[in-house]
């Protein structure tokens, strides 16, 4: 009985970090589980991520798509626990410009772009997605 109640509450913890957006892991602990938007940019006040940041609080579709957010900006990340030099070498986003990168649940890359994108331009990369289109069926 004490097995199973510890596997019952292991299981409810791990749901509840998915649930969370897995904030305390790194990317890859997202594969499968969620698609991210990795917004980088050079620092805090620059004007395209503010732009994309209001973008993305008004978009209300983000968490029935499964999107997580993870945001570098200068070298701190918000979102996973990878440092920000892994995640930019890996998306090939450079520290001094601004860049918005939507990877899908398997890890491959959807978009990828140069200048903030609206709720409405990641909410039809994100439905043209075939594990998207095959759970809408």
């Amino acid at each position: 009985m004490r097995g199973l109640v510890a596997v019952l509450l292991g299981l409810a913890c791990a749901v509840q970090g998915v649930i969370q957006g897995a904030v305390a892991d790194g990317i890859d602990a997202l594969r499968w589980q969620r698609r991210l938007v990795v917004v980088a940019a050079p620092a805090a006040d620059d004007p395209r991520l503010l732009a994309q940041r209001r973008a993305l609080a008004g978009w209300p579709d983000a968490a029935d798509r499964d999107v997580t957010v993870v945001a570098i900006v200068g070298g701190a990340v918000e979102g996973a626990d990878d440092t920000a030099a892994a995640l930019r070498g890996r998306l090939a986003l450079p520290a001094d410009r601004f860049g918005v990168v939507l990877l899908g649940k398997d890890g491959h890359v959807a978009l990828r772009s140069g200048e903030p994108v609206g709720g409405a331009a990641l909410a039809d990369a994100i439905d043209a997605m075939p594990m998207r289109r095959a759970g809408q069926r």
